[in-house]
């Protein structure tokens, strides 16, 4: 070809995921100690897969309805009601997608326009951000770490303008495992009826992963039904993640523009994950132990951490830990190099997780024990050996490019 062909400038701003380029990296070592991936270290329930093995020897493997399998929406429904006490109807009010990213870009793409604003309190997961690029619209990330790493009325209306149409929550919170109590979202309930005009959408894919308290959220509340939309799924709640099967939940005349982009990216989810995601939700029992299992593991790494004098912020739920590193006098990215090349231990750098993440690392604590044991005494050396400045001059420890050996 003579001539390249063009790239839109809007792709051209989105970087690869620093996560993925951490786990990469720690996939290489053989005695590496992974805390990068927010995946489930469970296996899927027996009886999951076996419903997926079921759907394939009888021959379900064409397209279901584009809506998703009509018994899923139903079943869902009954999930919704059982844990959450949320009703959306089954016909109207419920999508099955391709995970809840897919759910999260058919959604965007349907409320936005270039040049809208979406504020994002941050520190956030990183995936929220291409698919605004995408579109031409605008994220404005709202710094929360001065609150505890929990969005406020107050901290919403400063960032607050004519342009913004959504707003993007996600609680439990992917980095920080932080929760809003009931106080704090009728804080946010009344700041959102002083502007009817914004969209809500509820990112709550760990909400079946809330360590403590009972749910709550921004979808209780009848007066907002008609601009709030809900995106949840079995990736974490199930240990599903490759399963790829999320559900969007919204109004019915939301819903019924939402499929019309849903319907043209993806026709359909794959027929054998949403049978066996039909299985996974009739059931809660391995949700409950998995996250009795993530509260006991964040519990240990956050005292860890803070008896190494190494503050974080307080898991609540999800399976992470924000810790701030900020007193070794090193980025983030840096920091995370550090653990990697030296201490072979596979953490994301805060910096992922827009700029009010500096200064942090966030970990998964989806992993055994033994795995969070060992990485606890590699990074007591770690710490030991930056405050005893056997490096030398700490803030330069790395003034190259990366190690390509590692990233």
């Amino acid at each position: 070809m003579d001539k390249c062909i063009e790239v839109r400038p809007e792709v051209k701003k989105v970087h690869a995921s620093i996560i993925r380029e951490f786990a990469a990296a720690i996939s290489l070592l053989d005695d590496g100690v992974d805390l990068t991936l927010g995946q489930p270290d469970f296996p899927t329930p027996e009886r999951v897969k076996q419903a997926a093995e079921r759907a394939m020897l009888e021959n379900k493997t064409g397209y279901t309805e584009d809506e998703g399998l009509k018994a899923l929406r139903e079943e869902e429904s009954r999930y919704l009601e059982r844990n959450f006490h949320l009703s959306y109807h089954p016909e109207n009010e419920i999508l099955v997608t391709v995970g809840a990213t897919q759910a999260i870009d058919c959604t965007l793409r349907t409320i936005l326009k270039a040049g809208d604003k979406v504020l994002i309190p941050s520190p956030i997961y990183c995936g929220y951000d291409p698919i605004l690029h995408f579109i031409d619209a605008e994220p404005v990330y709202v710094d929360t770490s001065s609150a505890g790493c929990k969005i406020t009325p107050d901290l919403l209306e400063k960032a607050w303008s004519p342009e913004v149409k959504a707003v993007i929550l996600t609680y439990p919170n992917n980095p920080t495992g932080a929760c809003l109590n009931e106080e704090e979202t009728d804080a946010l309930a009344d700041w959102f009826m002083k502007h009817d005009d914004v969209c809500i959408i509820l990112d709550e894919i760990y909400a079946a992963l809330r360590f403590d308290g009972d749910y709550c959220s921004l979808a209780q509340y009848p007066e907002f039904r008609d601009r709030l939309i809900l995106i949840t799924g079995v990736s974490k709640a199930y240990s599903m993640t490759g399963w790829r099967i999320g559900f969007l939940c919204a109004p019915e005349d939301l819903i019924h523009e939402i499929f019309k982009v849903h319907q043209n990216e993806i026709s359909c989810a794959c027929s054998i994950s949403q049978y066996a995601a039909l299985e996974a939700v009739k059931k809660d029992d391995e949700t409950l132990m998995m996250r009795d299992e993530y509260r006991k593991r964040s519990t240990y790494m956050y005292e860890s951490f803070r008896k190494l004098g190494v503050p974080a912020v307080k898991p609540e739920g999800a399976f992470y830990l924000f810790a701030d590193i900020s007193q070794f006098g090193m980025s983030s990215y840096d920091f995370a190099r550090l653990l990697l090349e030296k201490y072979h231990l596979g953490c994301v750098p805060g910096s992922a997780f827009e700029n009010s993440g500096e200064g942090y690392i966030r970990l998964s604590t989806a992993a055994s024990m033994e795995k969070l044991r060992e990485f606890v005494s590699r990074f007591e050396r770690c710490v030991n050996d930056l405050r005893g400045n056997n490096y030398g001059n700490i803030a330069d420890v790395y003034g190259s490019e990366p190690d390509q050996k590692y990233l």
